[in-house]
């Protein structure tokens, strides 16, 4: 029976994949994926289907456990966000490899303008560069259908389709029609005649490649009849409109009562090349509104058989970097700005600071204070909660790059002979990554200390379960790291004292040393009471 809900366009998805039979959803919490994974885990239906839905220990670990999945035969769903994609990239690119058997969908979460992230990097590259199939809708109600059509597309061509969702996408709601609601796929294995390319040894991947190649030429012919990908025709053929995702949302903002000009809606990849050809043949100039990078921007130069002026953000039409809006795009099209009121005269300004009460502050006042005694300390920080203490008041943080970085960078500088050279690393990031950066460390016994900040919880992306939970003193001995330069203490003011000998003889110490401030979350705490 068919209902009417509003939804987040994350939850329209996870919506979607439960209807369309899915069997289990693997994820490393990020922003902004976060709320698939979550919506799943809370509902009933779910519940009452048996269907797997708990947190993995990385990207890399969620894609390769969903491709176990996929070769039983179940449907499997698996989110990250953009940067989450380089964690499972080994995984995910070698997919395209292996195939799929149960249907398998990766759902990729990008964040232009960085509301919460380190780059703006577009994972439409990703489907082309791992010859996968890629889906990106450009509204709640086509990012519910298009996750049960992804399904049916992965067994049918027995490939993993890539769904690529926009901040804006995840976050924002509207009203969805829900389908009707598929049973779950029963237990099954790949047929023996694609048993061999599941092994990636040279000569059975050399085969599989030459396959994979003709399948995407198939691909490329679905885009060009998919539902997903329209071509708009009208008058004013001045400008041809190419429109991904979306952007097609904030082109028909602009022009209620249907544009002037000729649209190609674009939602499925591989580019639909015929309909690109049929667009720039026709008119005299090329638009191209792409939420992310230059992606189709870029392929256009490749594919027109004579030169059309082409815009967008290479050009300088749309701005290099950040999301599109309705207004960006407005100026793009040569159209009268509207008034608006400056959001800066509306909003005052509050940069992000850590939670009154947060354990992080504690550790860092008094780390600030035991380092002030050294020439040239430098801590390296990691992705967290904790990033915040590059802030005043603390500033006690030097780098901040990438999940598990600040072990492996430590341990470079240590290396390069600097002293005192302090990690930073929060309790769910040094099991999603730092655990063999901290191997590393051990095997060479360099003269590091390593602050695994514990919350008991992922705190960034809203208090998810965190791996190590009761076990990262365990997992840093069983590591190698001597028990006697394993240490906890619990990140108070009144433990001031403690905590500031503590850091101070692990650093005098030559060798690698593990401390352990482990306080709840406040924000879980205050959950709970």
């Amino acid at each position: 029976m068919k209902q009417r809900e509003l939804l987040l366009g994350d939850e329209a998805i996870a919506l979607g994949a439960l209807h369309a039979g899915l069997s289990g959803v693997y994820a490393y919490p990020g922003t902004p994926s976060t709320e698939i994974t979550q919506y799943i885990r809370d509902s009933e239906f779910a519940r009452e289907r048996g269907v797997h839905s708990e947190w993995s220990s990385n990207e890399k670990t969620a894609m390769e456990e969903a491709l176990g999945m996929s070769f039983a035969g179940k449907r499997a769903l698996v989110c990250m966000k953009h940067v989450g994609v380089n964690v499972a990239a080994d995984a995910f690119v070698n997919s395209g490899m292996t195939g799929a058997h149960g249907g398998l969908v990766v759902l990729a979460a990008d964040d232009p303008s960085m509301h919460s992230s380190q780059n703006e990097q577009d994972s439409r590259f990703y489907g082309k560069f791992s010859f996968i199939p890629t889906f990106e809708p450009s509204s709640q109600q086509e990012a519910y259908d298009m996750v049960r059509e992804a399904f049916d597309f992965s067994e049918k061509h027995r490939i993993p389709v890539l769904i690529r969702i926009t901040t804006r996408m995840a976050h924002s709601r509207a009203e969805v029609e829900t389908g009707e609601i598929r049973e779950q796929n029963k237990l099954s294995f790949p047929h023996p005649d694609y048993t061999r390319q599941w092994v990636l040894m040279p000569g059975n991947s050399r085969m599989r490649y030459v396959k994979l190649l003709e399948d995407y030429a198939r691909f490329e012919k679905e885009a060009e009849t998919s539902p997903y990908n329209k071509y708009i025709d009208a008058a004013d053929k001045s400008v041809g409109i190419i429109a991904c995702g979306l952007a097609y949302n904030y082109l028909m903002e602009n022009y209620p009562d249907g544009c002037p000009h000729p649209v190609l809606k674009i939602s499925q990849y591989p580019l639909p090349t015929a309909l690109v050809l049929k667009l720039t043949q026709e008119c005299k100039s090329i638009l191209v509104i792409e939420d992310g990078q230059p992606v189709v921007e870029e392929q256009l130069r490749g594919i027109m058989p004579t030169p059309v002026p082409v815009k967008g953000r290479l050009s300088g039409e749309l701005p290099r970097t950040g999301e599109l809006n309705p207004d960006n795009v407005r100026a793009a099209l040569g159209l009268p700005a509207r008034t608006l009121l400056s959001p800066s005269k509306v909003v005052v300004p509050r940069p992000p600071v850590l939670c009154d009460g947060c354990g992080h502050r504690d550790v860092y006042n008094v780390l600030n204070e035991v380092l002030g005694e050294y020439e040239h300390p430098k801590v390296f920080s990691d992705i967290g909660c904790y990033t915040l203490g590059w802030l005043a008041p603390f500033h006690a943080i030097d780098t901040t790059v990438d999940m598990g970085a600040s072990v492996t960078m430590a341990k470079g500088a240590a290396d390069a002979g600097v002293h005192p050279s302090v990690a930073v690393i929060g309790d769910s990031t040094f099991t999603h990554s730092g655990m063999t950066g901290l191997l590393d460390c051990v095997n060479e016994n360099t003269n590091v200390t390593i602050i695994i900040s514990d919350n008991l919880t992922t705190g960034m992306t809203g208090g998810q379960p965190s791996s190590g939970t009761g076990r990262l003193e365990e997992i840093c001995k069983g590591l190698g790291v001597e028990a006697a330069h394993v240490r906890t203490v619990v990140p108070l003011p009144k433990n001031r004292d403690e905590m500031y000998k503590m850091i101070k003889e692990e650093i005098d110490y030559n060798g690698v040393s593990v401390i352990i401030p482990v306080r709840e979350c406040i924000q879980t705490l205050k959950r709970k009471k």
